[in-house]
């Protein structure tokens, strides 16, 4: 505690009651000497007179307040004067309290155990802040970390598709995909399932973050073409040549592996087809999925499928088959819904007609140029900036007879 008073006979009568209470008390004479002391030390509760010879008391409070002390200290003023305007102006210039003079023993022992109770809280709340800082900074610590894996894991998830464009001499696939501003769970692609036959599919998990893509790079490897053993469409066929189930079986087969072998509150939805090379004929299934589209040579675009069920969701659901035929020149289009539902800055959404328009639009574009003209659309209706999807999808030529 600091007393400062120009009495020397009134800063020992102070002193010594302070004392008594138990206070560690440190005097000065002035204004001046106060401040010294004020800034080579912290004084949790200063007692200043305000009319001393050079600076006053409250040219002191003030010349204390500023400070650059991280401690609060409680500031009393002893004074004779008793004008409301002049008690105004020394709270304006950071006096916490007054005690008129002659002060009372009693009067000053209730004002400091007062202020005291101040002091108090505010350690209370400074230590509270503390603790909030410390773990506010634990917590950046781990998002960073979050972060970093986060991004790390988007890259990893862009090396599930390596093969972006792939010929099939009388057809061929172009993959789209195009990562929003966090992690995912789509993922598009293609295999073959013999000389004449390939398979396409486009497929969205539920949800955003790590457990979604850590469900899209188990599809991904069941969807695989490079190791057939563990696709979950093919089969040996009753002639030893690799075969496949039919669409709905697939989708059956995804369905009951999510139920009973996974068993995670996670479901997805998918568009997978299969596409003769030699008659153009197409078998697909539409799981919950955008509706499938065939660009046709042309000009229009027709849809395909009802919607049906997302897999995952209902044990034992009857998917059912849909059946198209291209022609040469036709391509088939299995897109995401980060196109459908792209939104605009005020939250309309492109929707199917929307995305018919981007189509027809560029229909003169081959397909890897279509992709990239389609995301630029994209971008446009979005305002710029990240996707809040992901954009995903893969485009088939087919081309038929080359021989």
């Amino acid at each position: 505690m600091l007393v400062v008073d120009d009495s020397r006979a009134q800063r020992r009568i102070l002193a010594m009651s302070l004392q008594r209470w138990g206070y560690l008390v440190t005097e000065a004479a002035t204004g001046e000497e106060a401040l010294r002391l004020a800034r080579e030390a912290p004084f949790d509760i200063v007692l200043s007179d305000w009319v001393m010879p050079g600076m006053s008391g409250l040219e002191f409070c003030k010349a204390f307040r500023a400070l650059p002390h991280e401690s609060y200290g409680y500031f009393i003023m002893l004074t004779s004067k008793s004008e409301k305007g002049e008690v105004a102006d020394g709270l304006d210039g950071g006096a916490d309290d007054f005690l008129t003079k002659p002060v009372s023993a009693d009067e000053l022992h209730a004002r400091l155990r007062a202020g005291q109770r101040i002091l108090g809280m505010q350690a209370e709340l400074v230590e509270k802040n503390r603790l909030i800082r410390s773990t506010l900074d634990e917590l950046q610590k781990l998002y960073d970390s979050l972060d970093r894996d986060l991004i790390e894991a988007r890259r990893l998830q862009q090396t599930l598709v390596r093969d972006r464009h792939h010929d099939f001499g009388r057809g061929a696939a172009a993959i789209l995909m195009k990562p929003s501003g966090h992690v995912g769970g789509d993922l598009a692609g293609f295999f073959e399932i013999s000389a004449r036959r390939v398979a396409l599919y486009s497929v969205d998990v539920s949800g955003h973050g790590v457990a979604s893509a850590l469900m899209t790079a188990r599809l991904a490897g069941v969807l695989s073409g490079a190791s057939p053993d563990q696709n979950i469409a093919l089969t040996g066929g009753l002639d030893g040549q690799r075969d496949a189930w039919p669409p709905e079986m697939v989708a059956a087969r995804f369905n009951r592996m999510m139920l009973e072998e996974i068993q995670v509150d996670q479901y997805f939805t998918m568009a997978y087809a299969e596409v003769d090379l030699v008659s153009g004929r197409v078998q697909l299934v539409q799981a919950g999925h955008p509706h499938p589209l065939i660009l046709r040579a042309g000009g229009p675009i027709e849809r395909l499928g009802a919607g049906g069920l997302p897999i995952g969701l209902l044990p034992n659901v009857a998917f059912q088959r849909i059946e198209a035929q291209l022609a040469p020149g036709d391509r088939l289009f299995l897109v995401s819904d980060g196109v459908t539902e792209c939104p605009t800055p005020e939250g309309e959404e492109l929707g199917d007609d929307g995305l018919t328009r981007i189509l027809q639009a560029n229909a003169a574009l081959d397909s890897p140029a279509l992709l990239e003209a389609l995301v630029w659309n994209l971008n446009a209706h979005a305002g710029g900036g990240d996707f809040p999807d992901y954009v995903s999808g893969v485009l088939f030529d087919y081309r038929g007879n080359v021989d």
